[in-house]
């Protein structure tokens, strides 16, 4: 059988279109901060790219733009260093239970420099209490971090509802918007005032991603060296991933609507077939709430993980929970955050979906999973 890819949420394969840019540019090599002719084109180039972005997320010349080798090094570079730049206005700082946990674990290096960190709790899908975050703001609260849309079961945060009463309160918000590549990105729209993105979730090359940081908003720079990216992100730009990033974003951008009405379908296709194959199926994504791409569900008296290596030695790729902790075996935060019961949480997969998922194939994995669970059911 040939293999059949569910883990879209984790990496994303690169677009064809992407492929060719990108090798339109192969030849630019130099650095973007040499005098000499190939130095400035590598920087016309780069900065091409840069305005791509900008009107992608509906920006302007005066908010920044700074590239990174990727969403975790984007994420630090907007925890760590707005709050080192700011700590004399405040060391109190709000996010969620659910985060990635890059934002997680960042959140835990502040508390080791003395920040004050508190965590909003979630409902039973997933959604944060905005009135929570608004009840824990205090006089010398100084920023705000939530995920767009969650990585584990797909949860769309209300981001603008939260953005506006942020806005009221002078209060910088950050947002994690790796997972969020069929939604609208438009930081004015969004009322965001950080976000971070990485390449290798919108189908362009693995080691870029961008950190947006609105004019006015200081950061520190956590990485030193030559200045480059405003002073905020020393290290010779990889101005070709940069390029086949901005192209990937655009193109995913353009088709959203279209791909999330089609992913939409799919996956309600895949949940009934689920539900009317295999016994003790417990939906976790909210279904209204969530997007298209990711889908997380619970097969009862199985664990995670061994379901997720029984489906690879079937050419079937999906993951248990998030990607970045695959390697424990202990139930997920997310999961435990939402108050799943843990004999249902312990054997939650998740399968997120992306351009080249097909009907035929998901048929093909609903009979696939079929098999491996109740084979696993029996031992």
């Amino acid at each position: 059988m040939n293999k059949i890819y569910l883990d879209y949420a984790a990496s994303t394969p690169i677009r064809k279109e992407v492929l060719q840019e990108m090798r339109r540019f192969e030849q630019v090599f130099a650095n973007p901060s040499s005098v000499h002719s190939a130095g400035v084109y590598a920087r016309e180039v780069l900065e091409d790219a840069r305005g791509r972005v900008r009107e992608i997320l509906g920006v302007n010349s005066e908010d920044k733009i700074i590239f990174t080798s990727g969403g975790t090094e984007s994420i630090n570079l907007a925890l760590l260093g707005f709050a080192r730049a700011n700590k004399h206005r405040g060391k109190h700082i709000i996010t969620s239970e659910i985060e990635h946990k890059a934002v997680l674990e960042t959140c835990k290096q502040l508390e080791r420099e003395g920040f004050i960190v508190e965590y909003v709790g979630v409902d039973e899908k997933g959604m944060v209490d905005v009135d929570e975050i608004v009840q824990k703001v205090r006089k010398d609260t100084i920023l705000v971090s939530v995920q767009y849309v969650n990585n584990e079961i797909g949860v769309v945060q209300p981001i603008v509802e939260i953005g506006k009463l942020l806005n009221i309160k002078k209060i910088a918000f950050h947002v994690d918007a790796c997972q969020a590549g069929l939604l609208d990105l438009n930081a004015n729209r969004l009322g965001v005032d950080l976000m971070t993105l990485n390449s290798s979730k919108v189908y362009g090359p693995h080691g870029a991603g961008l950190l947006y940081v609105r004019e006015g908003i200081s950061i520190a720079p956590i990485m030193f060296g030559g200045g480059q990216e405003y002073g905020l992100r020393s290290g010779t730009e990889n101005v070709v991933g940069i390029v086949g990033f901005s192209l990937a974003l655009l193109l995913l951008q353009k088709d959203h609507k279209k791909e999330w009405m089609r992913l939409s379908g799919l996956r309600r296709t895949f949940v009934k077939e689920l539900l009317k194959n295999i016994k003790d199926v417990i939906v976790v994504s909210d279904l209204k709430q969530s997007v298209p791409t990711i889908l997380s569900v619970g097969f009862r008296g199985v664990e995670a993980e061994t379901v997720v290596r029984a489906l690879s030695a079937l050419r079937v790729y999906i993951s248990a929970g998030s990607a970045c902790t695959a390697q424990q075996i202990e139930v997920s935060h997310v999961l435990s955050a939402m108050r799943v019961d843990s004999d249902v949480a312990r054997g939650v997969v998740r399968f997120s979906f992306g351009r080249g998922t097909a009907l035929g194939d998901l048929r093909r994995v609903v009979v696939c999973v079929k098999k491996v669970v109740e084979s696993l059911r029996k031992v």
